[in-house]
């Protein structure tokens, strides 16, 4: 971890939004799901949702690259339950859906919680979701097409919710709660002990946030494993591989 490197992860995390979200409904083609999260990460977006089977949502970011690293994404199972959750925490919501009763997408307020809500790519947002909407939004269209792809879309409208926030200063101090920015600051780095400590259902070990690096890392590797061979004697089982 280098000075520089470690610099970009605080400053990264230092104009992370955590009340303006992304929800997409059913989005499952590939590259349109990935061009919206590095969307998500490219305009300080910190959660993104997604309803999707989460067995399939799994498999697709196993080969859909970094951008995964940099915004926590959660799975629905329903629209009902994305809705749900994210109506109970006081978002509002604005839906990308042409209908009599869609504005244009920069005269609604995006320095409120709020979560975009972007249809998949034959339907479109579904009904359940068009009606929960606090607001029906549209990118005019100034020629032959009716709308963008569902990818380019987001990311036009984050851009005018970044301009939004960017002027109300909501960019310039840190806004993410304290637990989730050292859970960040750690994932971001030391991925490699972060993946060994959710395979094994361990918890983080102390982390200089000073250096990135971690207090007395080798401690706490015998220590690990000190507790992992006295569980194994207890129990009688083989520990995992890999230790």
């Amino acid at each position: 971890m280098t000075p520089e490197r470690l610099a970009r992860i605080k400053q990264t995390l230092n104009t992370r939004q955590p009340d303006l979200r992304v929800l997409t409904d059913q989005v499952h083609k590939p590259r349109n799901l990935s061009a919206i999260i590095r969307s998500c990460d490219a305009f300080g977006v910190a959660n993104m949702h997604v309803v999707w089977p989460r067995e399939g949502f799994r498999a697709f970011r196993k080969t859909a690259g970094g951008s995964f690293n940099w915004v926590t994404t959660h799975t629905h199972p329903s629209m009902a339950d994305a809705l749900a959750v994210l109506k109970s925490q006081g978002h509002r919501l604005y839906a990308a859906q042409l209908s009599e009763r869609a504005v244009d997408f920069r005269t609604v307020d995006y320095t409120v919680p709020c979560v975009i809500v972007m249809g998949n790519e034959v339907d479109g947002v579904s009904a359940a979701a068009a009606a929960e909407a606090d607001e029906h939004i549209v990118i005019p269209m100034m020629g032959m097409v009716e709308s963008l792809n569902v990818s380019a879309a987001c990311a036009i409208i984050l851009s005018e919710a970044q301009r939004q926030r960017r002027q109300a200063g909501l960019y310039d101090h840190r806004r993410l709660p304290e637990d989730e920015y050292r859970r960040l600051l750690f994932s971001w780095c030391q991925p490699t002990v972060k993946r060994y400590c959710d395979d094994r259902n361990l918890p983080y070990p102390p982390l200089d946030p000073d250096t990135g690096e971690l207090i007395d890392g080798v401690g706490w590797m015998r220590e690990v494993r000190k507790q992992r061979a006295n569980r194994t004697k207890q129990d009688g089982s083989p520990g995992p591989a890999g230790d």
